[in-house]
């Protein structure tokens, strides 16, 4: 089953490709970009972010909606949080198997770092792999170097390997397989 990578508007220029292209080998599963057809909602003003559970709420209508049966991940631009978090790199609904990242706290310029184009794309990649893998059934990973493991820092994000730990890669394979059944 394929996976649908939206990409947004706003979402980093230019790296849809190589972050999907990455996407699918750490997952092991065929990707499709395309442009986002989607219409964010969820902005809150004083916060300057995006709430993930809004945003996963109307992707998941769209996908009921346009009959979408395998998984979404949409990477926005803007900054997200969720209840009780102050953000989020990302967040993912298993039961209608929508996820969303966000390429804002991924990017070095983000942290006064230099640009750096290879290191947006791997983050990407990670993230956007460790949402599909809660979407396949995964929960998150004592393994620091798996990419099931929760990052609270993107120090602890670049410090995951790009490959699931052996535990996780048979859990996905097993999440993949009952996806493709139902």
């Amino acid at each position: 089953m394929d996976v649908h990578i939206f990409w947004d508007h706003g979402a980093p220029e230019g790296l849809a490709g190589p972050a999907g292209r990455l996407i699918a080998a750490i997952t092991g599963t065929r990707v499709k970009i395309c442009e986002s057809p989607l219409v964010l909602n969820g902005y809150i003003g004083h916060r300057r972010q995006v709430d993930a559970g809004v945003v996963l709420d109307g992707t998941g209508t769209f996908m009921h909606r346009q009959g979408i049966r395998g998984p979404v991940l949409l990477v926005i631009g803007q900054d997200l949080f969720a209840t009780g978090l102050d953000f989020v790199f990302g967040l993912a609904r298993p039961q209608t198997r929508a996820s969303v990242i966000s390429g804002v706290r991924l990017s070095n310029e983000y942290y006064g770092r230099l640009t750096n184009d290879e290191d947006l794309v791997e983050r990407l990649a990670k993230e956007g792999s460790h949402e599909l893998g809660h979407i396949y059934g995964l929960s998150h990973c004592d393994n620091h170097e798996c990419i099931m493991f929760n990052p609270h820092t993107l120090d602890e994000l670049d410090g995951k390997k790009k490959g699931f730990c052996p535990e996780c890669s048979v859990a996905l394979e097993k999440g993949k397989s009952e996806m493709l059944t139902c």
